[in-house]
């Protein structure tokens, strides 16, 4: 590891238990800051309610930490809409901002947009599919942007099981992006979960970057965060343990081939002759092959989004 990073581990990694919420709660009102949660969410009704809940009784009622909770409806098939609506979140579906551009299927497509209608001076991300969901993944990632003015960008850290196996989890971090960052931006080597769904950031650093569609958003914020604005600024929180519904072997290697897409771009700009993954399911007749695109477009920075500009001007 390089001893800039060890340095950064020691100044820049923190527990969500070193800073109360009166601690937060004095600091925001001092620097007037909004913050604004965000749940990107596809049929997750049976846990988007739980998370919505939570956030609103001890974020918004018990202490006015959270100024504005959205849930994106990204196509939900199932009530994960009425069930957010139902726990006090406000619901926008993706398919109604920013109209004139069609929307792609993708988080980091849910993400971009939610720029759109959200207002807040720091935005929060969290992944709509957490079970056990403790409020102080959102108060733990957004404590180090409203303590020091130099924090742009926070990751959650945390254990990942899988089933009952302790800290088996995480296997497309452990396979694919790790090896990636250590490689190629040995910087990144100190995030614990770079691929993790739980992040804030100041809105005036996500509007300046670009988003991959799917599900490389994580790794692209994370490699352009630190071009843009240099490793000091970026920072862990310790949050506990993340439980989720975890995805197939399939699914996780779409997912791996977008992140290693994603990976490509930001070191070469380069063409990739074949964006596409082929795997294997086993038919009546033997092998099957099934080949799926690999996300390949991202979306601008926010900023030069005409309707954005407006928006923040009015």
């Amino acid at each position: 590891m390089l001893e800039e990073v060890e340095r950064w581990l020691s100044r820049r990694s923190w527990s969500a238990a070193d800073r109360p919420l009166d601690q937060l709660m004095a600091a925001k009102t001092r620097r007037g800051a909004t913050i604004s949660v965000v749940l990107p969410a596809l049929d997750e009704e049976a846990t988007v309610g739980a998370i919505v809940a939570t956030i609103r009784r001890e974020l918004m009622e018990a202490v006015p930490l959270v100024d504005e909770l959205v849930v994106i409806d990204s196509g939900s098939s199932d009530a994960t809409a009425k069930v957010a609506a139902a726990a006090g979140a406000r619901v926008v579906h993706r398919d109604e901002i920013l109209p004139r551009v069609p929307a792609v299927p993708g988080k980091g497509e849910v993400l971009w947009r939610s720029l759109l209608v959200t207002s807040g001076d720091i935005v929060c991300f969290i992944d709509a599919d957490l079970r056990d969901f403790s409020a102080s993944f959102v108060s733990g990632i957004v404590g180090p942007l409203l303590i020091d003015p130099d924090v742009q960008f926070v990751k959650a850290m945390y254990d990942r099981p899988l089933g009952e196996a302790a800290g088996q989890g995480g296997r497309v971090t452990e396979l694919v992006a790790r090896p990636l960052l250590n490689l190629h931006w040995p910087q990144l080597a100190g995030f614990v979960q770079p691929l993790g769904g739980e992040y804030a950031a100041r809105r005036s650093l996500l509007e300046r970057l670009p988003f991959p569609v799917g599900y490389g958003v994580e790794l692209g914020l994370l490699v352009d965060s630190l071009h843009t604005v240099g490793l000091d600024a970026l920072a862990q929180v310790d949050v506990g343990v993340r439980k989720h519904r975890h995805q197939d072997g399939q699914a996780l290697g779409r997912m791996a081939a977008a992140i290693y897409r994603t990976a490509q771009l930001r070191l070469s700009r380069g063409h990739l002759v074949r964006p596409a993954l082929t795997q294997f399911e086993r038919g009546a007749e033997g092998f099957v092959a099934r080949t799926t695109a690999v996300d390949t477009e991202e979306r601008p920075p926010m900023r030069e989004i005409e309707e954005y500009q407006e928006r923040r001007a009015a």
